[in-house]
């Protein structure tokens, strides 16, 4: 990697939800337009933790989390577990934080009980997930394990809900209401989910709900079912109406039916359209391009009418495609066809974004990252180094590109997965020294069979971090997807001790980051 620095329709053409609030503020999640995308001048692009280079501050948590921070000028908002005081696989309490985001300094914190367990630092999700949402005035946070909970900036309790968020669930703000991903069935003792509720009825499905940000009460919840591990994102049609798109199917035998995609209206819940997917794996991002839904299926990438629902063309995104990849230690390209993935499954979860006339996605079976043109459906991918062993001071940092490169290689012969390709997995501690796991696939690197955190696309830029702490810098909108698009590898601390599931958020020329052991904020 010779350049690595260590609609046209009048009616249905869509874009992103432009958010209230100023475009200088991180309201949720995804970002001011509430799809992980946002125009942004003086991005840094290069950081290192280990190194202390571009940071300006890092707060140390007492417990681990992994919501996105949300950032509302100069204030912070995000949320851990509870503390434990021995080594945990549960939990079900967390701590809302409000600080300064100058500094870090702590203002306020306020304990959410709930009453559901689920496994700590899951490579899924856990009680901590999904971030909060503010409007400037109040803040919501969600807690997983079934509480919903707003305060004023001051840290009053305004309003509290019974409710269970999904875990991956990304809230967002639309027309005076919360939206997110309610379910109904709880986990076991464990924080397991069984197959147990895959013949349940309509009201016990997993759907979109809407809260009244000044009141909590329920303004509606969708009639369609929205899989757990979906990620829905809001779009404005030119016509003015808000929608969303929905998707059902995935693993653990999901109620929700028919496996596929819907449409439903943004401001009441009612479903538009639906198209019926059989096999449909939906743990995925959702975005519209010129009136069309773009859904990736087994190894095709779709694009959906806006208007009716209906499959306008379809690409394969492993036959016949370009791969600049690694050979005899230097980049090549080549036109091949990748196998199928194992029960069809071809992207990361959770793992695509589209970026201008690119829809982004890391490969599951592979170290690739991959890009479909939408206008054209050209595929490409990039063999990415899965892990960056940053040197503490000026030394020598170090790459893992395959199998053949870590230390405790097996000796059967047997080609360890993908996501067992590490220089040392998450040790999973939290800052005080105790383990707080409940899933032993969260010590992998962020590659294979995992929920990733979403990109964020930050100007020219997109910024692709991965559960074990290595952040890709690429340029989105490179002429050819090849390894002079990768700007800069950076680090978010010391190799298996950066575990993180959180999205990246941008406010005001800084970067923040929250890992299982502190928030970060980064900066030149």
């Amino acid at each position: 990697m010779s350049r690595i620095v260590i609609m046209c329709w009048l009616v249905l053409s869509a874009s992103s939800i432009s958010s209230a609030s100023d475009p200088a503020n991180w309201p949720q999640g995804a970002g001011p337009t509430a799809d992980f995308r946002a125009s942004a001048d003086s991005v840094p692009l290069q950081w290192s933790v280990v190194r202390n280079k571009n940071i300006l501050w890092r707060k140390i948590l007492s417990e681990t989390g992994q919501s996105t921070v949300v950032v509302w000028g100069d204030r912070i908002f995000f949320s851990t577990l509870e503390d434990v005081d021995r080594d945990s696989d549960v939990g079900r309490n967390i701590v809302a934080y409000c600080c300064e985001s100058a500094t870090g300094k702590t203002l306020w914190t306020r304990t959410i009980a709930a009453d559901h367990p689920l496994r700590l630092s899951g490579c899924f999700s856990d009680s901590s997930a999904p971030p909060p949402v503010t409007d400037g005035k109040s803040v919501c946070f969600f807690n997983a394990s079934g509480r919903v909970t707003c305060f004023d900036f001051d840290g009053n309790e305004r309003w509290t809900r019974t409710l269970m968020a999904v875990g991956r669930s990304q809230p967002f703000l639309l027309a005076g209401n919360i939206i997110f991903t309610r379910q109904t069935y709880m986990p076991d003792e464990k924080g397991h989910f069984s197959h147990a509720h895959k013949d349940a009825p309509i009201s016990e499905w997993t759907q979109l709900h809407a809260l009244n940000l000044q009141t909590g009460k329920a303004a509606w919840t969708s009639r369609c079912g929205v899989n757990m591990g979906c990620i829905p994102l809001p779009h404005r049609l030119k016509s003015g109406r808000h929608i969303i798109v929905v998707g059902r199917g995935g693993g653990h035998s999901p109620p929700e039916n028919p496996e596929g995609v819907s449409m439903v209206d943004g401001e009441t819940g009612e479903t538009i359209w639906t198209l019926p997917l059989p096999g449909f794996m939906s743990t995925m991002t959702l975005s519209m391009h010129s009136g069309h839904v773009l859904v990736f299926h087994g190894p095709e990438h779709l694009r959906v009418d806006g208007r009716t629902g209906k499959i306008v063309s379809q690409s394969s995104i492993v036959a016949d495609i370009s791969l600049c990849g690694r050979v005899n230690h230097k980049y090549e390209t080549t036109q091949l066809t990748l196998p199928v993935g194992k029960k069809k499954r071809n992207i990361i979860q959770s793992s695509n974004l589209l970026v201008g006339d690119y829809h982004y996605f890391r490969s599951y079976t592979h170290p690739y990252l991959g890009r479909v043109n939408v206008r054209t459906g050209r595929v490409e991918y990039l063999q990415l180094p899965v892990q960056l062993m940053r040197a503490s001071d000026d030394g020598v940092d170090h790459l893992l590109w395959d199998a053949t490169d870590i230390s405790h290689a097996t000796t059967t012969g047997k080609k360890p997965a993908i996501t067992k390709w590490v220089f040392r997995p998450n040790d999973m501690k939290n800052s005080r020294g105790f383990v707080v796991m409940g899933d032993n696939r969260s010590r992998g690197n962020g590659w294979g069979h995992h929920a990733s955190a979403v990109p964020t696309r930050l100007g020219d830029h997109l910024f692709v971090p991965t559960m074990s702490g290595t952040v890709y810098v690429i340029d989105h909108a490179a002429d050819v997807l090849n390894e002079d698009a990768v700007v800069a590898i950076n680090d978010l601390g010391p190799i298996g001790k950066s575990w993180n599931r959180a999205s990246l958020s941008f406010s005001d020329g800084r970067i923040f980051a929250h890992t299982i052991r502190e928030v970060i904020c980064i900066g030149k």
